[in-house]
């Protein structure tokens, strides 16, 4: 695999190992390959020209990424049709939608990084001993530059959401 990084992550006091690059304020933004559903694959390419909030989470089925994906979800009207929201999981498509379906929401987009695990990796945010991703947020430019990340250190805590969300705001 590549770059592991130990401690700057854990869940419930236990450190994880992080596998990829840790991106950075500047940085272009990796492209990835993600499913939104089973046959359909998105990438950066397919946001062109829009400021991109990238929310990661574990696994839409917990409560802190249900109450995330609903959060970024009730901002996503008032941030306007410049923004896109792509909140990503290792969840499969089947999931994401079921659970999108139950809950209402559709104001953003659920990609899944179950095939390969890509994006994670990419972003250096997969959790070796879970196969899947940390919690984390990343605000791209229409550009694809990174205007805001954040790596969450504790797997069942927050984002700050008001950080995230003026960082998009200060884009459009």
């Amino acid at each position: 695999m590549s770059q592991e990084r130990t401690g700057v992550a854990a869940f419930k006091g236990s450190p994880l190992t992080l596998v990829g690059p840790q991106l950075n304020i500047g940085d272009q933004a990796p492209d990835f390959k993600l499913n939104k559903s089973l046959g359909e694959i998105v990438s950066l390419e397919d946001f062109a020209g829009k400021v991109k909030l990238i929310s990661v989470i574990p696994s839409i089925d917990t409560g802190v990424c249900e109450a995330q994906t609903r959060r970024f979800n009730e901002e996503a009207t008032k941030l306007g049709d410049n923004v896109a929201i792509l909140t990503v999981s290792a969840d499969l498509p089947f999931a994401q939608a079921r659970w999108c379906g139950a809950e209402g929401i559709n104001d953003v987009i659920l990609l899944s990084d179950y095939r390969d695990n890509n994006f994670g990796i990419a972003y250096g945010v997969f959790i070796k001993e879970f196969a899947i991703d940390m919690r984390s947020i990343f605000v791209l430019d229409q550009n694809n530059v990174i205007q805001y990340v954040e790596y969450v250190s504790e797997m069942s805590s927050h984002p700050d959401y008001e950080a995230a969300l003026a960082a998009a705001k200060q884009l459009t």
